[in-house]
Order: structure tokens, then C-alpha cells, then sequence
């Protein structure tokens, strides 16, 4: 019962303080401490007190079930901290923060936190940030490109024809540490389509001077870099029309306020044949969805991108729709 620290702090809590509040981390060890005759209701809801005169039974179960209390009370109390479980976590930060090796300029956000924080997917707080000093932490994030034809990209290290790398390799993927590096794009580019589905995006005949971008969910932050080096070239999104592909979009729009919402005219016609069943929230925003986007959530259908691919009004639809 009284192996984790959210236990045990349960304890030292109730010991420092004569009182116990109920918090979820918690919860067994104070329904727990709750049927012990040590304490007592308090008046005030979801907390308890302790009995003083069974202090004595509290701290022989605090020595049994962590014998090194009084120097972790120490050092809590030493730095101002609560005997809490968030109290606790910043204590445990504390030691982390002192026990960081020498870093680099530039380390993944995973490797990070695993230093800084007590696992890989753990938050990187603002404090946690701050321990790791003048280290940058990363997303890594990729952007995978089929890029128009005499695009370059250029950086500190050289220039490269991307188009001619994707001749060879069939694509191209810029990692985000290129971009914080200083990479440029030159060359013209028409338009940007950002397309949701992976085989979209390596089907789709690209127009003439389009640059294709594989943009397949949430994570945002390699793509927002693509955007700073094109500010004033057409951005439009291509994806699934159902409830997650409308979320994509808002998401993306909050990276780029003037993107556009690619949903060509002519895709309301697979409505009938190629419509799948699914529940729209009433909720959700289709403010820059046309008319017939509406209708289709209220009949519960959604169609799949891949559907238009090859359809021969496609292009054209794309070029009308860039040119505004």
C-alpha cells in the first residue's frame, strides 16, 4: 500500500500539516487513511485531519515505509517546497537539473525530457526547459516533398536541385533542425499543396511549378517552417472530408491564416457512389466547407480524397482554386 511516493507523501503530508485534501494521484492511501482511527473529519469536504494524540502510530508507519523521511522533509522544506505530490516532482527535478551532463547546442524533445523529466514522454515544463540551459529542445519532424522542377535548396552546408534529388529518390524529406540551420528554398514555386493521405500525396499528378507536401495530422511544427520560407506563395490543403480531416485543416490554419480549404465542386458527384457512414459533432466548424460539405455531415457521410485523384477535372480545379 505504501511503496509509491504519492503514497508515502500521503503520510508525511498528513504528519507536517495535520491535514490530508483528497487528489486522485491519492486516492487509495487516503481512503485508506480515512477508515483509521488516526484521524478525523475536518469539516471541509474531501479533507482530513490527523488525531494527535495517534501522531506516534504516523510516524512509526512513516519509518517502516520510508526510512529516509526526515531528510527528504529536509530538503523539501530547505527549497520551500510542499509535502505534496507536485511538491515532490519539483524536488525530483531539482536532482535531474543537477545531475544534467554537458549538452549540445540542439537534442531531440524525447532525449530531453528523459534527462530533464522523469521519462521520455513526460512534459517539458517551463522549469524542466529552463535546467537544460542554451539547449534547444527539437521536434525532428520531416516534411516529405515532391518538388517542382529547378527548386533549390540552400544552406550553409551548399546548394542542392531538389528536383533533381527527387528524380532520383522519388521524394524529399527536410528534417526541422535543417530549417533552424538556416535552410532557404529558390526557385519559383506556384502553389503549395498540403495533402493529408499518403497515397494522395504520391498519386496525385502534380501541377506544373506545384510543390506537394505530405502533411498527414497534429504535428504542425516542421510544416510551419516550410510555410516561413514561402509567405507569399498560395497554400491550400487537400484531405479526407470527414470530422478529422476539418480538424487538420483548422489545425493547420492556426500556422497559416490564408490557407485554403481545397474541396473542387465536383466532388459532391462521388457523394452518392463513394459516401461512407460516419457522425459529425454538431459542433464542428465548416465555416470555409461550400454548402454541399454542410449537407454531407448532416446525412453522416464522408468520402475519402483518394476517390479524385484522377479525375481530369482535378487540376484544373486546383489551378482555378490558387488563383483565387
Amino acid at each position: 500500500m505504501w511503496e509509491t511516493p504519492q503514497a508515502r507523501l500521503a503520510l508525511l503530508e498528513l504528519l507536517v500539516r495535520g491535514r490530508l485534501k483528497r487528489r486522485q494521484m491519492q486516492t487509495d492511501a487516503f481512503n485508506v487513511l480515512d477508515e483509521l482511527p488516526w484521524t478525523r473529519a475536518t469539516g471541509r469536504r474531501d479533507e482530513i485531519g490527523l488525531v494527535e494524540e495517534r501522531r506516534h502510530e504516523l510516524v512509526s508507519l512513516l519509518e517502516r515505509s520510508w526510512p529516509g523521511w526526515r531528510g527528504d522533509w529536509g530538503e523539501l522544506t530547505e527549497r520551500g517546497l510542499p509535502p505534496t505530490p507536485e511538491g515532490w516532482a519539483k524536488l525530483r527535478d531539482a536532482h535531474r537539473a543537477g545531475q544534467l551532463p554537458t549538452l549540445p547546442a540542439r537534442l531531440n524533445r524525447r532525449t530531453a525530457a528523459a534527462l530533464a523529466a522523469p521519462h521520455s514522454k513526460a512534459a517539458l515544463t517551463t522549469g524542466r526547459r529552463a535546467a537544460l540551459g542554451p539547449a534547444e529542445a527539437t521536434h525532428d519532424g520531416t516534411v516529405r516533398l515532391r518538388p517542382p522542377s529547378g527548386l533549390v535548396a540552400r544552406s550553409a552546408a551548399g546548394a542542392v536541385d531538389l528536383s533533381a534529388v527527387s528524380n532520383v529518390l522519388g521524394e524529399v524529406a527536410i528534417g526541422e533542425r535543417a530549417f533552424l540551420d538556416g535552410l532557404t528554398f529558390e526557385g519559383e514555386v506556384r502553389a503549395v499543396l498540403l495533402i493529408e493521405n499518403l497515397g494522395a500525396w504520391r498519386d496525385l499528378p502534380a501541377p506544373p511549378g506545384w510543390l506537394l507536401v505530405h502533411v498527414p495530422g497534429w504535428d504542425s511544427t516542421t510544416v510551419a517552417h516550410l510555410f516561413e520560407q514561402l509567405p507569399r506563395t498560395p497554400v491550400l490543403h487537400f484531405g479526407d472530408l470527414d470530422p478529422n480531416g476539418a480538424r487538420i485543416y483548422h489545425h493547420l490554419r492556426e500556422r497559416r491564416p490564408d490557407l485554403t480549404w481545397f474541396v473542387p465542386d465536383f466532388w459532391a458527384e462521388f457523394i452518392d457512389s463513394h459516401g461512407q457512414q460516419t457522425q459529425w459533432p454538431e459542433n464542428l466548424d465548416l465555416t470555409h466547407a461550400p454548402p454541399w460539405v454542410r449537407e454531407l455531415a448532416q446525412r453522416g457521410l464522408w468520402l475519402e480524397q483518394e476517390a479524385i485523384v484522377f479525375d481530369h477535372r482535378l487540376i484544373e480545379a486546383l489551378t482555378s482554386t490558387a488563383r483565387g
